[in-house]
């Protein structure tokens, strides 16, 4: 069983800041997710600078960060996403970088592990942008992934019928609202898996602060591998 976990950490200012990441790590380390994808891990401009400190990162919350290549040595993500593990499922890691269409930069991340591929994304504020980005998501993981495929992030979708064509073979979940963190009326934040995975539970969560530490709080699932 695996505890997976999604979080838009808003470059750790929470609702109106300051910059204050130890509040971030405090709700990741209560949730105590076995892979998290986190979005929004980076400042926005220049040379895009690690908003969460990637030194603080294991001793806070026991996980590591993937191996992400072909950024600045500054940035924790790519695209403003990385995904956090368990050290020993990072032992068996591969990371690849999936670009995406769209009227913004927005790319995905594909993390292979053995007998699971794990996808992290960010979705376009444009609708057409989202389900181009979907599009090439699941056609790429077709070709990559094997079976058992898991993709979370900020869709920034808030509709359940419209936008997620392309997800029509996956079990979508979204756990409940979970934007904005203060009062939750949006449920921009999403899982997709293959239907040969058991979820037992999922959940938004709120505890440890996570109302303060970002305008969006995590959603999780625990699973159960075939």
């Amino acid at each position: 069983m695996l505890k997976l976990a999604s979080y838009n950490l808003h470059k750790c200012r929470g609702m109106t800041g300051p910059h204050a990441p130890e509040r971030n790590l405090a709700v990741i380390r209560a949730l105590d997710p076995d892979i998290i994808a986190l979005q929004e891990v980076d400042f926005r401009y220049g040379v895009r600078p690690e908003a969460l400190p990637r030194k603080l990162i294991q001793a806070e919350t026991g996980l590591v960060p993937a191996d992400i290549f072909g950024t600045t040595e500054s940035s924790l993500g790519w695209h403003g996403q990385t995904i956090l593990m368990r050290p020993h499922l990072a032992a068996q890691a591969v990371l690849r970088r999936l670009p995406l269409p769209g009227l913004e930069p927005r790319g995905a991340i594909a993390l292979r592990l053995p007998g699971l591929t794990v996808i992290g994304a960010h979705l376009g504020l444009a609708r057409s942008s989202r389900r181009a980005q979907l599009a090439r998501i699941t056609a790429q993981a077709a070709r990559i992934a094997e079976d058992h495929i898991v993709l979370m992030g900020d869709f920034n979708e808030w509709r359940d019928d419209r936008g997620l064509e392309s997800l029509a073979g996956f079990r979508v979940i979204a756990p409940g609202p979970s934007y904005p963190a203060p009062l939750p009326q949006l449920r921009l934040d999403r899982m997709a898996l293959t239907r040969n995975l058991d979820v037992l539970e999922t959940g938004v969560f709120t505890q440890a602060g996570a109302r303060e530490a970002s305008d969006h709080l995590p959603i999780w699932a625990r699973i159960k591998l075939p």
